[in-house]
């Protein structure tokens, strides 16, 4: 069996003998605020780094804001020295990039599995907790499904603009849930797809949405919570730089119109053993209840992971499909927690509360110790919406109380980690409060 640096080594040259016009190759990774970072090496050098060389990059660079900027957190950024940390190139993630103006590449890098990781890098809290899952037998498969508009490429005084299909430039004439509007986008959203497809992804359903411009993009079902979570902040990279190619601007944010629709991050997971039986199936669908009790209860605690920034909120609580509360139902796309109709072989949950723009890797964990805890403590939920239309737990609906419920929750804090349960707090504070510190046109309209 080769060694994982020869399997490295061959995938780097393999990628060099297919694409010898490509000289340099984007080396990424996700931050908190779900942004990547990295650096551009010559494909030359990352031949060396599959060898054995060194990889290192700023620790800290984990913690950048939405900004790009650091923010003091404990002894972090400003009294550490700035240290650098190891990190590794994850294998099969070399792809070509096919949306620049030169031939590039791109391969994603991580921190998990090597001697030192960062505790509170997204990609590490995943490995970490599917790990866990795995000692205990569980098996999560996973499918992620991402809502995202399209504008036009230029604003209009710093406000987006809805994209002009060939056929009007009248957002109404846009047709809903149509697939006519499909057709009219087919030239963009067929490059989306084919260059998802080159990235690895395996693309499946694609929906014209309710809101103008609004698509929604569904992923295949892996039994790799990793990479199922790399594909989608794969998805999102992607998919922005076809948009500009294409003369529209990619966006997902969570509610970028007020009178129109959100855009969410819809996540399937389902449980199974070694054997391949579904956990959630067996005793009458018992494990299926208290698994999602368990994420009701999680659920208030997790809101800085499912909603992370002041725009996120704006999308709880006033649309189509959007929850107010910590909720489930069979069949009900109000839940935050819905269980589609399915055999009991593909029985799962499918957990609807993230925006699109939220952390995919932080979005999959808090889901599955969520899940976890439920299976733990053996609790009966509450009733289904499909029983009472009123059921429910209150969550948070703005970032400071948010990050309040979420910091002192023991089982968040065993189940992601103490280390990254105050960073990421803190990091949601400190970015919060700096998106509060300029004064809008409205308050002088109002108090001036």
């Amino acid at each position: 069996m080769k060694s994982h640096s020869s399997t490295l080594l061959a995938e780097v040259r393999t990628f060099r003998q297919s694409h010898p016009d490509v000289r340099y190759v984007d080396l990424i990774s996700l931050d908190i605020p779900g942004r990547f970072y990295g650096k551009r090496y010559p494909v030359e050098m990352l031949e060396k780094v599959a060898a054995g060389s060194p990889l290192k990059l700023p620790q800290n660079a984990v913690l950048l804001g939405a900004q790009g900027g650091l923010f003091k957190i404990g002894d972090y950024c400003f009294h550490d020295g700035d240290p650098d940390a190891n990190r590794r190139l994850v294998p099969g993630t070399l792809k070509p990039v096919s949306w620049e103006a030169q031939p590039l590449g791109q391969m994603l890098i991580t921190s998990d599995g090597t001697e030192a990781p960062i505790e509170f890098e997204p990609r590490e809290v995943l490995a970490k907790v599917l790990e866990r899952l795995h000692r205990k037998g569980i098996h999560p498969v996973v499918a992620f499904e991402l809502e995202f508009y399209l504008f036009d490429k230029k604003l209009n005084d710093g406000l987006p603009q809805f994209a002009r299909d060939p056929l009007s430039d009248d957002p109404d004439d846009q047709p809903t849930l149509h697939i006519e509007r499909l057709s009219r986008f087919a030239p963009v959203l067929d490059d989306m797809v084919q260059t998802a497809q080159a990235q690895g992804i395996d693309i499946t359903v694609i929906t014209a949405e309710l809101g103008p411009g609004q698509f929604e993009i569904n992923f295949g079902h892996l039994d790799d919570g990793l990479r199922a979570a790399d594909w989608a902040a794969l998805f999102c990279r992607s998919t922005r730089g076809v948009a500009l190619k294409h003369g529209y601007r990619a966006s997902f944010m969570a509610k970028p119109y007020l009178q129109h629709p959100g855009s969410g991050m819809h996540v399937h997971v389902s449980l199974y053993d070694a054997a391949g039986n579904n956990l959630l199936a067996a005793h009458q669908q018992q494990p299926l209840r208290h698994a999602v009790a368990g994420c009701l209860a999680l659920l208030p605690h997790c809101m800085p992971i499912f909603s992370p920034n002041h725009n996120a909120f704006r999308r709880l609580g006033g649309t189509v499909n959007a929850a107010t509360k910590a909720c489930w139902g069979y069949e009900d796309r109000d839940a935050c927690v819905r269980i589609p109709e399915s055999d009991p072989r593909n029985l799962r949950i499918e957990h609807r509360l993230a925006s699109a723009d939220a952390n995919p890797y932080l979005v999959l964990a808090a889901i599955l110790v969520g899940l976890e805890h439920g299976l733990d403590a053996a609790q009966e939920p509450i009733a289904p919406l499909n029983e009472d239309r009123t059921s429910g737990h209150d969550f948070p609906l703005e970032m400071l109380e948010a990050v309040r419920a979420m910091q002192q929750q023991p089982v968040l804090r065993e189940g992601l980690g103490a280390e990254f349960v105050d960073v990421y707090c803190e990091n949601k504070r400190q970015d919060h409060l700096a998106f509060q510190q300029e004064i809008n046109a409205r308050e002088y309209r109002w108090y001036l």
